[in-house]
């Protein structure tokens, strides 16, 4: 599901700024926000637990650029901005799910007690 959303949301980020609804006509340079997403993909990709962890991180500030740009424009770019949250949302959610599920298992603090 991280891959699958990471991916979907590197397309929609250049689809969007170059030719969807670009901030200016012919496509404008925002389109390289889509490069700083391109850095956790080979981590993502393989499963690497760090990438995740900075990826959960890192992800939010994408969620909220398409909360701002969802309440400040209209038109097309209002729900390429509400598909931004889902995706960046999904990425979050299942990073920090992959997060829980693959650390290592917590010994019994009720045995080191006695």
């Amino acid at each position: 599901m991280a891959s699958a959303s990471l991916i979907a949301l590197i397309f929609l980020c250049l689809g969007w700024e170059l030719w969807w609804a670009p901030l200016r006509p012919g496509g404008s340079w925002l389109a390289l926000k889509a490069v700083f997403l391109l850095a956790p993909l080979f981590g993502i990709l393989h499963g690497r637990r760090y990438t995740y962890k900075w990826v959960s991180l890192f992800v939010q500030f994408y969620l909220l650029e398409g909360l701002v740009r969802a309440t400040s424009e209209r038109g097309p770019a209002q729900w390429l901005a509400v598909g931004e949250i889902v995706l960046a949302g999904l990425l979050f959610v299942s990073a920090v799910l992959y997060i829980r599920a693959t650390r290592a298992p917590q010994k019994e603090k009720a045995a080191s007690a006695s």
